[in-house]
């Protein structure tokens, strides 16, 4: 069966459940012959509260889930077994694209897949910021201290601030954790 990537509109914060029924259907139903993936693109984000570094996931697309399925058949027709068990698995509200979805071009899919794939294992900042944003350090040898962004190096999770120290300033590279903003 030719299968297609489309999207699934869900309710928001149900993506995981929506996911979650999906799976668990697919044996009981016997639809694994129609869904092949289900996937909710997400990216690792690092954040400090109270001095506590955390670390969640954060959807790229909240409310909405990719899902690779055969719902049409040879002749460009819905396959009602198909789109029936999408519809009416809890959680969700419909396809993107209504009675006649338009499925995704491998090329939207992939950009998509490969962003997952990439963010994978790096643990992206939660917060991000500007040069010449000023802000406190709020942990290391500096605490307390206020400075202003001079450089940002996201990759690395790294910021260089310009801290006034004995009045006069001086670069102090940090990492994102370290600081909030003022």
């Amino acid at each position: 069966m030719d299968k297609q990537w489309f999207v699934i509109h869900t309710l928001t914060g149900q993506e995981n459940n929506v996911r979650e029924s999906i799976m668990r259907r697919l044996k009981q139903e016997e639809m694994t012959e129609f869904i092949d993936e289900v996937v909710i693109p997400t990216e690792k984000v690092s954040e400090v509260k109270k001095g506590v570094k955390s670390t969640s996931t954060r959807k790229f697309f909240p409310g909405y889930v990719l899902v690779n399925v055969a719902l049409y058949d040879e002749n460009k027709q819905l396959r009602d077994k198909a789109w029936y068990f999408i519809r009416e698995t809890p959680g969700i509200i419909g396809f993107i694209g209504g009675e006649k979805p338009v499925p995704l071009r491998q090329g939207e899919v992939d950009v998509i897949l490969n962003q997952v794939e990439e963010k994978k294992e790096k643990v992206k900042p939660k917060i991000t910021f500007e040069p010449g944003e000023t802000i406190k350090i709020v942990d290391g040898p500096f605490l307390n201290f206020s400075g202003v962004v001079e450089e940002i190096d996201p990759d690395r999770g790294k910021l260089k601030v310009a801290v006034a120290i004995f009045g006069r300033s001086a670069p102090v590279e940090l990492e994102f954790w370290q600081v909030e903003r003022a």
